[in-house]
């Protein structure tokens, strides 16, 4: 397997120097990074470029993305485009490295961080019946949750809370880790004591800073609210709206129903055991992460939600009010935004489980959106490789030369343990 394996372990040291090249040649995604001078509490808003005409998809570009990943560690890879009608399915490699079953976009699988944005979304939706503000205390709904009365939903949602991530701890190490939550069910209290083993990272508000505990309190203010689980509110505002049959929420429920992708989780040492990780509870995640979808469904789900059929025009303004990431990225409430080469911004979230590694984006409009999934995690280099298949997607075969040199920032961190570089 050709991965990143050095990074974590006794491998750590001999990757200093990469490390530090890379930290010049690119800011990382997940460090916290103040917001700039001047600007209010509420984030910095815009978009570098408003909605404009798209170039044609890049097919043929985006099975050579995914077969580069195969050649990287990652068993299978698929993409669904679908594009104002015209649907693009790609897929290569294995959804079973025992019975040697292929890859297919009808596969179920796990997406992991892209579960943040269903519960931005149902959020919003509270917020748009009138009964949560996003800048009030997080305390006003959850008496004595927080440390600070002076963390407000708003920086909840986008990661500006200063909330420690509990999962740099729980998967310092990468398998033992998993497997000693595999099958654990956590409260969610359970998590947030956690996360206040350790002081807030910044004051609230100051600075971005990714951390699964901001959506843990998510999932808390919605089953607070609404009197009813989080399932119950995925499946009623989302799910059967949107009539997305693929998609579910079986917290703490182990197994994925129907036909699904199995995830493989490569240890921090590059021995080329690969665990199956599909079976687990996802219960160190919830509301942060334990969202099971296809390729179709989360193309239909960004694409609703960028057209305003989830949420009313204002509170998708909110979603779209950018705290800076790095060069090329911001991340509003529940959503991600991402900068191409060609000029285009998309959409959407990441999304990192063990096993799964999710792209799912969509353009300004919702009219062209790509969901692209590998079976494999904790490999940087497939990692990165996923990230191509927006500028197949979105850009085109013009974007080729631009993508080859490597003009977006390198991603050294996923959406879980986002402190343990991947190099």
């Amino acid at each position: 397997m050709v991965s990143r394996m050095m990074g974590r372990g006794t491998a750590r040291s001999t990757a200093a120097l990469g490390a530090l090249l890379l930290s010049v040649l690119a800011l990382p995604a997940h460090d916290a990074i103040a917001a700039p001078a001047g600007a209010d509490d509420r984030a910095v808003s815009g978009s570098p470029t408003a909605t404009q005409d798209l170039a044609a998809p890049d097919v043929e570009g985006l099975r050579k993305v995914l077969r580069t990943a195969l050649t990287q560690g990652a068993p299978g890879a698929m993409a669904r485009i679908d594009d104002n009608g015209t649907v693009h399915k790609v897929a290569e490699g294995v959804a079973d490295r025992g019975t040697g079953r292929a890859i297919d976009n009808a596969d179920r699988f796990r997406v992991g961080s892209v579960t943040k944005s269903f519960t931005a979304v149902v959020l919003l939706q509270l917020v748009d019946e009138g009964v949560l503000a996003l800048d009030t205390s997080v305390n006003t709904y959850l008496p004595g949750l927080l440390p600070d009365d002076r963390i407000t939903v708003r920086h909840v949602l986008s990661h500006r809370s200063g909330l420690y991530d509990y999962t740099n701890d729980m998967f310092a190490n990468t398998v033992p880790g998993f497997e000693a939550v595999r099958n654990k069910v956590f409260s969610y209290q359970e998590l947030v004591d956690l996360s206040l083993k350790q002081p807030l990272g910044n004051a609230p508000g100051a600075a971005y800073s990714y951390s699964n505990t901001n959506f843990v309190v998510g999932g808390m203010l919605i089953e607070k609210l609404t009197g009813k689980s989080v399932r119950s509110a995925y499946k009623s505002r989302i799910i059967k709206p949107l009539g997305l049959k693929d998609t579910s929420y079986v917290h703490p429920t182990t197994a994925i129903a129907g036909r699904h992708t199995k995830g493989y989780l490569p240890p921090d040492v590059a021995d080329g055991t690969l665990v199956d990780s599909t079976e687990q509870t996802v219960s160190w995640a919830q509301s942060a992460g334990a969202v099971i979808s296809s390729t179709r469904d989360l193309d239909t789900f960004f694409s609703a939600l960028l057209r305003g059929r989830l949420t009313s025009a204002a509170q998708l303004e909110q979603m779209q009010q950018w705290t800076p990431v790095n060069s090329t990225q911001g991340y509003g409430l529940g959503l991600r935004r991402r900068d191409l080469s060609c000029g285009v911004s998309v959409y959407g979230h990441t999304g990192t489980v063990q096993g799964y590694y999710t792209y799912s984006f969509t353009s300004k409009d919702g009219s062209r959106s790509v969901t692209a999934l590998a079976n494999t995690s904790n490999n940087g280099t497939v990692l990165n490789t996923m990230a191509r298949t927006l500028e197949s997607a979105f850009c085109g075969k013009p974007a080729k030369a631009a993508a080859a040199r490597g003009q977006a920032p390198v991603e050294r961190y996923e959406d879980i343990a986002p402190e343990v570089a991947l190099d």
